[in-house]
């Protein structure tokens, strides 16, 4: 199955114009359960409530309110109201700036899209190759289906990418946590500290790591299709050791080593 455009922008910076199309880059693999009525195994529908009548409240009569939870005022907003104040629909991706890749830390990323050339595939190619080996990746903001994004623009292997951002206000900065207290490591143990980290190291596959619980819980729709049941094994309660960080990480040093010499016999 071939992908499919969600969208088409254009991007651009000074006199600069690069159409591109937008790719989602990543699919919903989540298992989503219909409700049923328990008897006839009919699909049941949601109501709107009046929680004080607990009758159903035609559509008609339903309006949208924002609620002031400190002075517990509730201001109605009408659907035209908001349409009047929705960004206007464009084309145009502008990028507002280019600085070193990896620069704009990660807890800002949050959904990512590849972006396919619409038509001009010489300018598309030579601007990827320019954010590659320039090492840089742009800074974006656009309008999508009524809604503004800001965006990070990355290329990879000969493909652009735009990685969208939160807004500022949404991310928490470590700073404004509580710095945690603690008493001074001794030397030795930052030396274990180190020698940890530098057994542990590796490469990072992405095929190595599965959502089992998805996994199970598929094998348990196959079973009971085929009218089986699926036996399930609890996992065994193991009795948590008090010792002390030294021994914790002399035990955690040997373990590791260990198995970097299965992995490497393999």
């Amino acid at each position: 199955m071939s992908a499919r455009a969600i969208w088409k922008g254009i991007i651009s910076f000074q006199s600069i114009s690069i159409p591109v199309k937008f790719y989602s880059a990543i699919e919903d693999r989540k298992i989503h359960f219909r409700l049923l009525h328990d008897k006839d195994k009919i699909p049941v529908v949601q109501q709107m409530i009046n929680p004080r009548t607990n009758e159903p409240v035609p559509k008609e009569e339903i309006r949208r309110g924002y609620v002031d939870d400190e002075e517990g005022t509730v201001i109605i907003i009408e659907d035209k109201e908001l349409e009047t104040l929705a960004p206007h629909a464009a084309r145009e991706v502008t990028v507002k700036g280019f600085l070193d890749a990896g620069h704009i830390n990660h807890q800002w990323y949050d959904r990512p899209y590849y972006l396919g050339p619409d038509g001009n595939i010489q300018d598309y190619a030579a601007l990827a190759h320019v954010l590659e080996t320039t090492g840089k990746e742009g800074f974006a903001q656009w309008t999508m289906r009524k809604k503004t994004y800001v965006g990070a623009l990355r290329a990879e292997k000969g493909h652009l990418k735009m990685i969208t951002l939160r807004f500022s206000g949404e991310v928490i900065e470590a700073a404004e946590l509580p710095r945690p207290k603690g008493r001074t490591l001794e030397k030795e143990e930052l030396k274990m500290a180190g020698q940890l980290v530098h057994a542990l190291e590796g490469d990072f596959n992405p095929g190595d790591f599965q959502d089992e619980y998805r996994e199970r819980v598929m094998e348990l729709v196959r079973t009971k299709a085929r009218g089986g049941k699926m036996r399930v094994e609890k996992p065994k309660k193991r009795k948590a050791e008090v010792i002390s960080l030294s021994e914790m990480l002399k035990q955690s040093i040997r373990k590791a080593r260990e198995e970097r010499k299965v992995a490497r016999a393999k």
